[in-house]
C-alpha cells in the first residue's frame, strides 16, 4: 500500500460534478490536486441524476436570457458565466468524446441519456490530468489560521495546501453522501450560511385519487394554487402522477412558491385536464361522445372523454353517478358534473417531499462573501467555493449542474 501523501498544491472537499471539474482543471494546469471523497467513488449524485439520463445543462446560449433563471443570483453571475458558459460546456464534453442532445425545452443530455457516460468521461478526465483521489476519506475539522486555511483533518491524517475548493454539495439526495457537512464547515468559518430547504421538489397531496394514477402523466395541463381559498397562481404544463402526490416538470419548479403558500395557510389547487377548452366546447364534445355511444354504458366510455389511465380513478370522485347507466339516459346535470370535475380536479397539497425526493435544495453560502469572478471566499484567500454550496435559487432543466460546471471550472482556473 502506497503511504499517504499530504501535501499538494490543492485539496478538493468533496468529489461530485463541481469537485470533479474543478479539480480536473486545477489539474490540467499543472498543480498537484487531491480529491477527499467520503463514499466509496467519485460521483454517487451524478450517476442517478435525470433518473438516470443526466440533464447535463440547458442550451441557453443568450447570456441574459439565461441568467434571467437565476433570480436574483444573476447580477453575480455575469463574470464566471462570460468565462465558461454553456457553450463551453458543450465544447468541454464534446471534447472528451461525449457529444450532447438537446431535448425539449433546450434541455441537454449526453447523446447516450446515460448518466453514468457524464461520470466516466469526467472520471477520464481527472485521470489523465494526473488527480490523486482519496476515497473513504471523511474530513472532521478545517483548520484556519490568519485568513487562510492551513489544513484539513481526516480519518486518513491531516493533508495541507496551498488552495482548498470546499465542494461537498448540498443536502438533496442524502444517500449518495450530500448530508451538507459543507454547510457546517462554512458557518464555523465565520460564513453566512442560509439553511437549506428542498426547493426542486414534488409536492405530497391528500386525495387518494392523485396516488391511484401514480405513474400517470398529463403532458398539457393547467394547475391553480389557492391560499386559504383565494386564488394565487396559475401554470400550465406537464404533471406526474405519483404515490405520494405530484411531480414532473411543471410541479418542480413551481415547489419553491409553493412552499411560501404552505407557511401562510391551507393550500388547495385545481387542476384544469383540459386547459385549451373552455366548459362549453368540453360540454359539447362530451355530449357528442354520448351520442354516437348512447346505447352504452357510461362506464364503457367514461375512458374516451377523460385522459388516458385516468377513467377508474376519477369515477370516485363521481360516486353519486350511476356508471352502468345507459349513456342516453345520463342526466343534463351529471354530464355537467363530469365537465366540471375534469376542469376542476381538487387537490390538497399536505407538504412538500424531502431531502430525499428533492432534486435540488436551495440555501448555502451568501453570493456577496464570494468573489464570484474567481469563486474564492472573501474571508479566507485561499479558499475557494462552488456548486450546490453556494446559495443561487435555480430551476430543474440542467440549471444546476451548469452552476456546477461553470464554478467548478472557474475555481479550477483561477488558482495563484
Amino acid at each position: 500500500m502506497r503511504p499517504y501523501v499530504k501535501e499538494y498544491d490543492v485539496v478538493v472537499i468533496g468529489g461530485g460534478a463541481a469537485g470533479m471539474m474543478a479539480g480536473g482543471v486545477a489539474a490540467s494546469k499543472g498543480s498537484r490536486v487531491v480529491i477527499l471523497e467520503k463514499n466509496q467513488s467519485l460521483g454517487e449524485k451524478l450517476k442517478i441524476t435525470g433518473g438516470g439520463r443526466c440533464n447535463i445543462t440547458n442550451a441557453e446560449f443568450e447570456l441574459p436570457a439565461l441568467l434571467a433563471k437565476y433570480g436574483k443570483s444573476e447580477k453575480f453571475l455575469y463574470s464566471p458565466f462570460s468565462q465558461f458558459g454553456v457553450k463551453d460546456t458543450f465544447s468541454f464534453f464534446e471534447s472528451l468524446g461525449l457529444p450532447l442532445v438537446v431535448q425539449a425545452r433546450n434541455r441537454a443530455f449526453p447523446y447516450t441519456e446515460k448518466a453514468i457516460d457524464v461520470f466516466n468521461t469526467l472520471k477520464k478526465f481527472i485521470d489523465q490530468s494526473g488527480v490523486i483521489i482519496e476515497n473513504y476519506c471523511t474530513v472532521k475539522k478545517i483548520t484556519h489560521e490568519r485568513g487562510k486555511v492551513t489544513a484539513v483533518q481526516t480519518n486518513k491524517g491531516e493533508f495541507s495546501a496551498k488552495s482548498f475548493i470546499l465542494a461537498t454539495g448540498g443536502v438533496s439526495h442524502p444517500e449518495t453522501g450530500s448530508t451538507g457537512d459543507g454547510f457546517i464547515w462554512l458557518k464555523e468559518l465565520g460564513h453566512s450560511v442560509k439553511t437549506p430547504t428542498p426547493s426542486i421538489v414534488p409536492l405530497a397531496v391528500e386525495q387518494t385519487w392523485v396516488k391511484e394514477l401514480a405513474g400517470v402523466s398529463l403532458s398539457f395541463m393547467k394547475i391553480t394554487f389557492y391560499l386559504d381559498g383565494k386564488k394565487q397562481f396559475s401554470k400550465i404544463g406537464k404533471v406526474l402522477f405519483t404515490h405520494f402526490g405530484l411531480s414532473g416538470p411543471l410541479i418542480l419548479n413551481m415547489a419553491t412558491a409553493v412552499g411560501d403558500l404552505l407557511s401562510e395557510g391551507e393550500v388547495t389547487a385545481k387542476i384544469d385536464a383540459y386547459p385549451d377548452t373552455d366548459l362549453g366546447a368540453l360540454d359539447q364534445s362530451i355530449t357528442h361522445t354520448f351520442d354516437i355511444n348512447k346505447n352504452k354504458t357510461l362506464r364503457t366510455i367514461f375512458k374516451y372523454i377523460v385522459p388516458a389511465g385516468m377513467a377508474p380513478s376519477l369515477q370516485k370522485l363521481l360516486a353519486d353517478i350511476d356508471f352502468d347507466t345507459k349513456v342516453h339516459s345520463v342526466s343534463k346535470e351529471n354530464r355537467k358534473k363530469i365537465v366540471n370535475l375534469l376542469k376542476n380536479l381538487p387537490v390538497t397539497i399536505t407538504n412538500l417531499m424531502g431531502y430525499d425526493r428533492a432534486v435540488i435544495a436551495d440555501g448555502g453560502v451568501a453570493l456577496e462573501e464570494i468573489d464570484t469572478k474567481s469563486m474564492r471566499s472573501k474571508l479566507f484567500q485561499n479558499l475557494y467555493i462552488v456548486g450546490d454550496l453556494l446559495n443561487i435559487n435555480r430551476l430543474s432543466g440542467g440549471y444546476s449542474l451548469q452552476i456546477c460546471w461553470t464554478s467548478g471550472y472557474i475555481a479550477g482556473s483561477n488558482l495563484p
